[in-house]
């Protein structure tokens, strides 16, 4: 009975594997950018815009996530190898992953995986996406039965009283 619940309750939870990322470790990343801006190499600092994107896509906090994505959109334009344009793309779809909108982030997915098929990351992202658009369609049709069900028995209810 309780691996019942427990499957009902990850249904609904929707319990992705992403790790989540705190402020703390957002700050750092913060302070670690504004020093590479005043000493480091342009390497040095696209590397540590890269950590800051990485962190502010995994925080639990939309409008980390929102900055996220928009750093991420802005540098992709400057990625210098497929490698970079992959990991931009994925850490993207993560960030539109976090934010609710699920095609988005599956078009990006399938990108990032034109370039690297067997990326085991963005597979099982893109499984958890669909699964994800799966379950939400499954609550959907579940309302809209449940409201038409109502509306069914509202209207026979009527009829009833009027005879």
């Amino acid at each position: 009975m309780s691996q019942f619940f427990e499957s009902v309750t990850s249904f609904f939870s929707g319990g992705d594997q992403l790790p989540w990322c705190s402020r703390d470790i957002i700050a750092g990343c913060e302070k670690e950018v504004a020093e590479a801006a005043n000493d480091a190499s342009d390497e040095a600092k696209s590397e540590s815009i890269m950590r800051l994107s990485w962190a502010l896509v995994h925080s639990s906090q939309p409008e980390d996530v929102q900055r996220g994505i928009a750093m991420l959109e802005a540098s992709l334009v400057n990625a210098n190898s497929p490698l970079q344009k992959r990991e931009k793309i994925y850490l993207l779809a993560v960030g539109y992953y976090r934010s609710g909108d699920f095609v988005r982030s599956r078009t990006l997915l399938e990108q990032a995986l034109e370039i690297a098929p067997d990326w085991r990351q963005a597979l099982s992202l893109k499984k958890a996406i669909e699964d994800r658009i799966t379950k939400d369609g499954v609550i959907g049709i579940g309302i809209t039965a449940t409201a038409i069900g109502l509306i069914a028995g509202g209207i026979a209810a009527a009829f009833i009283r009027r005879n």
